[in-house]
């Protein structure tokens, strides 16, 4: 079982343009697409696609539209009663695959709905083989949130993942050395946000195929007693993963990119699914690319279920310890 924790759920709204986005002209939509989301709704809808037990914990109302939507989207989900809606929000996908997104803020996060989702979380994991904590965090809730979750869950049997960012992913890594993850998913600017390195940097030289660069600064954070684990992506240059016994690297096959939305969620989706089928790091690796470009290549929001990935065409190399 897989639990996953979004704090800002949200409606995705899609829509495609025809052309080139330009600011200030008027755009015909093409298509349009509505789907529940939030990146850890991304990651229970992608791992739900895969016929793996998964829960999503969530703060909402029943008043909300986003209920009934996982409920027509058949996710597993666990509602904390809050006050509030789910925000909308808005992206806009060129023909090219190029994606502009608008991110609303959320509702309010009280108190007492942080406790009852804490509460939550503690029963859950101690059944649970991962839970992930997943996305922004909304109005007034600190930045050390994760951080302090983290610290709660840890003595207790499921591992964890954090995929987040800015000043909340600062807050997380404050806290190495003493409640670390198990694993934590930065994209390139949120590894270079961690390590005071240049992101566009590490992706760029990926692309250019010097994956090198990524996997120093992961290794450098898990030395330093941060996560287990540090599966970094890098958009269409693939993504590294990195652990206190090596690192390795894999490149994005061949797509044709339709959206980049929830391509980082489906990513995280696909190396769990590998680690709880007892996969090495190259299969989980694998699994996370394969999951990542086919949600690249799909339109909207969708995610990919198995029959639009193939672990198998993705290439992992073993980074040797001398570029390390």
């Amino acid at each position: 079982m897989i639990v996953t924790l979004t704090a800002n759920p949200s409606i995705d709204r899609t829509v495609m343009l025809g052309g080139q986005l330009r600011r200030g002209e008027v755009h015909r939509i093409v298509a349009s697409t509505s789907h529940p989301g939030g990146k850890g709704i991304n990651v229970a809808r992608a791992i739900t696609a895969s016929g793996v037990p998964v829960t999503a914990v969530l703060p909402g109302n029943a008043g909300d539209p986003l209920p009934n939507s996982l409920i027509e989207a058949e996710i597993n989900h666990r509602l904390v009663a809050c006050p509030g809606r789910a925000r909308v929000n808005l992206a806009i996908t060129e023909p090219d695959g190029t994606t502009t997104k608008i991110n609303d803020l959320g509702p309010t996060l009280p108190a007492d709905c942080r406790t009852a989702i804490t509460e939550i979380l503690r029963e859950a994991a101690a059944t649970a083989s991962w839970l992930a904590l997943s996305g922004s965090l909304p109005p007034g809730v600190p930045d050390d949130w994760y951080a302090e979750l983290v610290a709660t869950l840890r003595p207790l049997p499921a591992r964890i993942a954090v995929d987040t960012s800015e000043a909340p992913l600062l807050a997380l890594a404050a806290g190495f050395g003493t409640a670390a993850p198990d694993l934590i998913k930065p994209n390139a600017e949120e590894l270079g946000q961690l390590t005071g390195l240049d992101g566009h940097a590490l992706e760029l030289a990926a692309h250019e195929g010097d994956p090198a660069p990524t996997a120093r600064a992961a290794r450098a954070l898990i030395e330093q007693g941060g996560p287990a684990a540090i599966l970094a992506t890098l958009g269409s240059a693939g993504a590294v993963l990195a652990t206190a016994e090596g690192a390795w690297y894999a490149a994005s096959p061949p797509i044709t990119p339709r959206s980049t939305v929830g391509a980082g969620d489906s990513s995280l989706a696909g190396y769990l699914i590998a680690d709880l089928d007892g996969a090495d790091p190259a299969r989980r690796l694998a699994y996370a690319v394969a999951y990542g470009s086919a949600a690249a290549a799909l339109p909207g929001t969708a995610v990919p279920s198995p029959h639009h990935t193939d672990p198998n065409a993705v290439t992992v190399t073993a980074l040797s310890p001398t570029h390390l």
